[in-house]
C-alpha cells in the first residue's frame, strides 16, 4: 500500500489530468471507475480549474474544499449560488458572490 504523502483538495478535471497520465489497463477497478466520472462530469480543462480555484480561494476568501465545490459545479446563476453557499453556513457578500460568478464566467 502506498503512503499518503500529501492531503490536497482536488477538483475533478484535476483528478482527470492525474488519472489520464496512467494506463488503463493498469488502474484498478476504483480508479477506472473514477476515470469514467471524472471523463463524464469535469466541466474545463485542468489548467483553468487550478486558475478559477486559485481565483476563488486568493480574490473571494474561499477555502480550498469551498472552491474545489464551485470549480466541480460551476454554477451560473446567483440563485444556484446561493443554495451551494448557504450550506457553507458563514455569511458571503452579495458582491462576493457577484465576483465568484464572474470568476467562474472568466474560466469556463
Amino acid at each position: 500500500m502506498e503512503e499518503v504523502v500529501k492531503k490536497r483538495m482536488l477538483s475533478l478535471p484535476e483528478v482527470k489530468e492525474i488519472l489520464s497520465k496512467r494506463d488503463l489497463e493498469s488502474m484498478d477497478q476504483i480508479q477506472r471507475w473514477t476515470y469514467d466520472y471524472v471523463s463524464k462530469f469535469a466541466k474545463i480543462e485542468p489548467k483553468a480549474a487550478k486558475k478559477m480555484k486559485q481565483d476563488l480561494i486568493n480574490q473571494c476568501g474561499l477555502t480550498e474544499e469551498e472552491a474545489v465545490e464551485i470549480v466541480n459545479i460551476q454554477p451560473k446563476s446567483l440563485p444556484e449560488l446561493r443554495s451551494f453557499t448557504f450550506g457553507w453556513k458563514k455569511l458571503i457578500l452579495s458582491e462576493t458572490l457577484e465576483k465568484i460568478l464572474k470568476i467562474i464566467d472568466e474560466n469556463s
